[in-house]
């Protein structure tokens, strides 16, 4: 008893201590199966995003397939894939609304909810942003659009789904629409053999992939009815298509080479188009449009307030006409709207009827058709001068003693460097105090007899004066004095410069204006771009444009490679001539127009500040126009050491005399300077002296900025005494530097000559590398069509081996058939032997069974009366016919098997 007890005693507690364990897994358990459970509210039920009296169907719960029944019902289907939550799906929606308002009666619109998470639309479309927008010519789709969710855009853009082709019956229509500037596909097709005829659901399919693949719709097609119009444009088979181009000369559809088929007609026409001017259209968020645009040069924007669905854009036309001029290279009549389209010939550069003068003209100065000029650049005459002498260095070939116009081809480095050579060793006869005409000069070429170089020289303002804004460039004067081999005469005209050449002889009636060709006559070809000003004004602000206009035109040039972009003057209406001298004055050589600079509009002048706030518009006149000696800081908002420094500026302003000095700031961030006077540190300091401000001194980085510095800095760097009349020792000094500058000039025309023989060394070591490089590249050939001929001989081989590994292979198979066979048959034949030997068996054993029937037959025959001899004879008789019946039956049946 006593045993039991202590036994319960020391297993209580171990139970109660598993007991405790268990209820701890439990409530563990418990606790576990609580926080697996969802406790997320699920979503809510999706409901309409459009209006029930809306003409816009709308599954809000994602029926795909409900959709997909709908559309085969219908010839044209609009699907508006949206989000509910999304804002941009919202904004869209009553631009939809409006659309579907005008076009209800001929196009299907469908809106699908593509957000809720048990609707097919979520779980088969996988988009990216929305909305999204298809559209589908019955079952031609789908047709993405991704223009701007504007109404008139997407309205466009449906009308050119719905009718994909242009139907031109007439030649009035023919000339219209080869009048537009968009490139245009026109197809040939003759509509009185049958109601379609063959190629034309081909072409008009193509119209459909243009659209799908260029969402801006550039590409117009249409379909020519008539025989006669469409021989205008020299298409005279039915299925031909044509590609017109308005300055490149128009394509013909290859289908010789190209299958007929409506992608490769879409591939063809958008490999081959002409983009004169192209429409912008950023999505507005994050994209590279505008960078990689900018990237191909300089861009000449245009902003212009634009409706897709008007019938008539005066002001569109006209710029297309610009650039139609501006791209002209060949000045072809192309660009003129007029009958002259259908036309392959070329106006020519010379009328036939060129009065005589004209000739004369020719035999005078015997150059050739575009002469190979170069500008230079003579240095100032003194160094207070503002003036330069600007030549233009032209080489001139003829042959014979009457000069004849001769064939030459595009300029070469090395004819330029040899007519620099001549002119720098005569540049001396080419310096001009001030002259308002132009001089020039011919001398012979070192080279060739037949070759002179001609130099016309003129006096410029170092900062561009007025002459260049006119419209005519410097050299375009009646004022010119010409000279040969250096004495100077008289005549009446002068050389052009390659920019130039076309308006420079004004009695030469070459067609078209002065900007006519010039994308092809300079180095700073502009590309031309359209963007809405009613969608996109804000890009218009950040180039420049005014916020308060009411008109919404503007026009600016970009140029990203040298960080400069120029604004039209919005105060001048955006017509075509000031587009052309807007683009003039870009593309001539000393470029009149004014830099843009972002200026900070919230600056507040105050005469009384002690510190003068500058910015992009004051910077000119603060510190170049001005008569004092100038302390510029460079500062921004975000600067706290700058703002640490304003203390020490208002006291130097105070201690020094405001009718010599001025102390000014410039907020770097809210303000564009011009590139020479940019910094990437701040704190900086600038200053200019009076009489010196284009050497402008920078403070010391490793000097602290405190006022005795400061005052040091200024007072060694300031010429108080700038006002004084300069003494004879002044202006020995002056004289003394002004030869040091020349000897200083020599000795750097000496430098850049080394430099050019360096060059040339270089050249003809680069020559030698070259020609090793081909002989290199010859042997590399060599080597690798010995190595394409072992190929081709391996290759052979390689197939030889597999023909008799096949061969092989082949017998192998055949001989395990027949090996299988044989096996077969043996197995069969040891069959019967086994049936056989059993059959023998029985046969021994029914014989046996017969001899021992016959001696009983025998035995019983002696003891038998002779009655019974007859009867028992029978019945054996009777017997034996039995058994021998039994033994042919079994004898027959196994014989039967054994031929199974």
């Amino acid at each position: 008893m006593t045993s039991v007890s202590s036994l319960i005693r020391v297993l209580l507690p171990k139970v109660q201590v598993l007991k405790e364990d268990e209820a701890r897994e439990e409530i563990q358990r418990n606790h576990s199966s609580c926080r697996a459970k969802d406790v997320t509210m699920p979503a809510k039920l999706p409901v309409n995003f459009f209006s029930t009296r809306s003409p816009v169907i709308d599954l809000f719960r994602g029926q795909l397939d409900y959709a997909d029944h709908l559309r085969q019902d219908s010839e044209i289907v609009l699907y508006f894939f949206y989000a509910p939550w999304c804002g941009q799906s919202i904004a869209a929606r009553e631009e939809i609304e409006r659309v579907a308002s005008r076009l209800s009666d001929q196009v299907l619109f469908v809106a699908v909810n593509c957000w809720w998470n048990q609707g097919k639309c979520r779980k088969q479309k996988h988009f990216f942003y929305f909305p999204v927008i298809h559209l589908y010519h019955r079952s031609f789709g789908p047709i993405e659009y991704k223009g701007p969710m504007s109404a008139v855009y997407i309205e466009k853009f449906v009308r050119r789904v719905m009718t994909p082709l242009l139907y031109i019956s007439s030649r009035s229509k023919l000339l219209d629409f080869l009048s537009n500037y968009e490139p245009g596909v026109l197809g040939y097709f003759e509509f009185n053999a049958s109601p379609q005829p063959p190629g034309y659901l081909t072409f008009f399919t193509s119209a459909l992939h243009s659209l799908k693949k260029d969402y801006l719709g550039t590409i117009r097609f249409g379909v020519i009815t008539d025989k006669h119009v469409a021989e205008e444009i020299s298409l005279v088979r039915s299925g031909s298509v044509y590609l017109h181009r308005h300055v490149n000369t128009s394509l013909i559809y290859p289908n010789d080479i190209m299958n007929y088929t409506a992608e490769n007609i879409c591939k063809w026409a958008l490999e081959n188009r002409e983009m004169l001017i192209r429409w912008l259209r950023p999505h507005g968020g994050k994209s590279l449009l505008l960078n990689n645009e900018l990237k191909k040069g300089p861009a000449l924007l245009i902003f212009i307030p634009y409706n897709p669905l008007a019938e008539i854009h005066p002001l569109l036309d006209e710029i297309t006409k610009v650039a139609l001029e501006y791209h002209n290279c060949n000045k072809s009549q192309a660009a003129e709207p007029d009958l002259q389209h259908l036309g392959d010939t070329d106006s020519p550069a010379f009328d036939s009827s060129v009065p005589d003068a004209h000739m004369k003209l020719s035999e005078t100065f015997s150059i050739t058709k575009y002469p190979c000029c170069n500008t230079v650049v003579l240095p100032q005459w003194h160094s207070i001068s503002r003036t330069h002498n600007v030549c233009e260095l032209c080489i001139n070939q003829t042959l014979g003693v009457k000069p004849n116009k001769v064939h030459v081809p595009h300029c070469n480095f090395l004819e330029i460097e040899a007519a620099l050579d001549s002119f720098y060793l005569q540049e001396h006869t080419f310096f001009q105090v001030i002259s308002n005409t132009i001089e020039c000069s011919n001398f012979l070429s070192f080279y060739s007899p037949f070759s002179y170089y001609t130099a016309c020289c003129r006096t410029v303002n170092r900062h561009f004066l007025s002459f260049i804004s006119s419209e005519k460039t410097i050299f375009q004067t009646p004022k010119v004095a010409f000279s040969s081999h250096g004495k100077k005469g008289n005549t009446q005209h002068s050389i052009p410069h390659i920019e130039d050449r076309n308006c420079f002889i004004p009695d030469l009636h070459i067609t078209g204006t002065n900007i006519t060709g010039l994308s092809c006559r300079t180095n700073k070809t502009l590309n031309l771009y359209l963007l809405d000003s009613n969608l996109f004004w804000i890009y218009a602000e950040r180039l420049g444009a005014s916020r308060s206009t009411h008109l919404k035109e503007f026009a600016a040039i970009v140029d990203l490679k040298e960080e400069v972009h120029y604004v039209l003057d919005q105060n001048r209406s955006l017509v075509g001539s000031t587009l052309e001298n807007f683009i003039k004055n870009f593309s001539i050589l000393y470029s009149p127009l004014k830099r843009h600079l972002v200026d900070d509009p919230s600056v507040h002048f105050h005469e009384q500040r002690v510190i003068t706030e500058v910015t992009t518009n004051t910077f000119h006149d603060t510190v170049f126009l001005s008569e004092k000696n100038v302390l510029l800081l460079y500062y921004a908002q975000w600067c706290g050491f700058c703002a640490s420094l304003n203390h020490i500026f208002i006291q130097l302003a105070r201690l020094l005399p405001p009718d010599n000095f001025t102390v000014a700031r410039i907020d770097t961030t809210r303000n564009d300077l011009p590139w020479e006077f940019m910094t990437d540190r701040l704190p900086t300091i600038l200053f200019f002296p009076h009489q010196r401000k284009e050497q402008s001194v920078k403070f010391p980085e490793d000097f602290s900025v405190n006022l005795p510095n400061l005052l040091k800095f200024i007072l060694h760097h300031s010429s108080l005494s700038s006002s004084e009349p300069c003494t004879k020792e002044c202006l020995h000094k002056e004289t003394v530097l002004q030869q040091g500058h020349i000897s200083h000039l020599e000795r750097e025309i000496q430098k850049l000559r080394s430099e050019i023989s360096a060059l040339h060394q270089a050249h003809d070591q680069l020559e030698a590398q070259l020609s090793e490089a081909r002989r290199e590249e010859h042997r590399l050939q060599q080597q690798k069509h010995a190595l394409e001929k072992q190929h081709k001989t391996l290759q052979l081989h390689s197939e030889q081996l597999q023909a008799t590994y096949d061969q092989k292979n082949q017998e192998l198979l055949e001989m395990a058939e027949k090996l299988q066979e044989l096996a077969d048959a043996s197995e069969n034949l040891l069959k019967e032997n086994t049936l056989l030997r059993i059959l023998v068996a029985s046969r021994e054993g029914r014989l046996q069974s017969k001899d021992e029937i016959k001696e009983s037959l025998q035995s019983e025959q002696t003891l038998s009366e002779d009655n019974d001899v007859s009867v028992s004879t029978a019945t054996a008789t009777l017997e034996v016919k039995r058994i021998d019946n039994i033994d042919t039956i079994e004898t027959e049946h196994s014989s039967g098997n054994r031929t199974e």
